[in-house]
């Protein structure tokens, strides 16, 4: 069968970042036929950037599974679910003056890189219905997760009135359909964070009623290890951030800080990032450090691509999907 995509990138891409974007390709391929398992973590604003079209096949597919991600990433992917025909998208925003950026603001829009999230449309939609499962647990006093409170809200159906793409561009709705493992470390820094904040601050509902960081943390601990045998745990990292930065500290937090000295390191790493190689910034160094802080093995296969993830990890995705 004829792999337009898959072809092209094995027969163009042949040397410097776009070899290296074949060889991590490769290696995950690799890894997944030889009985591994993949972590995929979600920085910056991918689901904005409607990364979805692609991660969501790679759900379905079973070819990764877990993902860590931003809050951010967690509900953009929703947003752009129920409200994406109220989008606007701004091809010069380098050009922007203050005045119009303030004027998109008084619109009713947040600008991410070219493209504006509308305000009323996307958050206010989900607000209203996740405040309802929120307040629910909190008069129940039960505690959930916060991609677990995302996943009872898109599988009770009542976003379905909003959809406004083809649902199978979801990855939030295919990963909820698996209910694929997902870690969301400072949720609270998102805008659905900020919102169960207020009705805190308000009295209207309990911090405790949505668990945080350090359950996650523990949760992962036990997921690792119930899934690091034959082969291991790879991990594919895109962009840079606490979404990389905090789950992959579990090993060396079982190794050094439990003694768990039988944890297998993680058994594949690859980081697509435009952050310029250097030192004293975690995203921009070198896998090889991570050694050093006991994440990777001397013999992990690691690969490092430095481009766009926009642009980068559709067409691994494409790859590894024989598109």
């Amino acid at each position: 069968m004829a792999t337009p995509i898959r072809d092209f990138i094995t027969h163009h891409y042949r040397h410097f970042n776009s070899a290296a974007l074949v060889d991590a390709a490769k290696g995950y391929e690799t890894h997944l036929a030889e009985g591994g398992t993949m972590m995929i973590t979600l920085a910056g604003a991918m689901s904005t950037a409607e990364l979805g079209i692609s991660l969501a096949e790679m759900i379905r597919q079973d070819k990764v599974q877990i993902i860590s991600c931003t809050g951010a990433n967690l509900e953009e992917d929703l947003m752009n679910l129920v409200a994406h025909s109220h989008y606007k998208r701004v091809p010069n925003y380098r050009d922007l003056s203050p005045q119009e950026e303030w004027d998109l603001l008084e619109q009713g829009f947040n600008r991410v890189t070219d493209t504006c999230i509308p305000e009323e449309e996307a958050f206010r939609r989900l607000q209203k219905h996740i405040y309802e499962l929120w307040k629910d647990a909190d008069n129940k006093g039960e505690r959930y997760l916060p991609h677990e409170f995302m996943y009872k809200m898109v599988l009770s159906g009542v976003l379905q009135q909003y959809y406004e793409i083809d649902p199978k561009h979801s990855w939030m709705i295919a990963a909820a359909e698996k209910n694929l493992p997902i870690i969301c470390p400072g949720w609270e820094d998102s805008t659905m964070g900020n919102i169960f904040a207020s009705y805190c601050i308000k009295g209207d509902l309990k911090a405790t009623t949505v668990r945080g960081g350090i359950e996650y943390m523990v949760w992962l601990s036990d997921w690792y290890r119930n899934n690091s045998g034959g082969k291991g745990v790879g991990f594919f990292q895109i962009g840079g951030g606490i979404a990389g930065d905090f789950p992959i500290c579990v090993v060396p937090m079982m190794y050094q800080d439990l003694g768990w000295t039988d944890v297998p390191f993680w058994s594949y790493f690859c980081q697509i990032s435009d952050s310029t190689t250097s030192y004293g910034s975690y995203s921009g160094a070198v896998p090889n450090e991570k050694i050093t802080w006991g994440k990777l093995d001397i013999n992990t296969p690691k690969f490092i691509v430095e481009s766009d993830a926009t642009i980068v990890a559709p067409l691994i995705f494409a790859y590894l999907l024989k598109w």
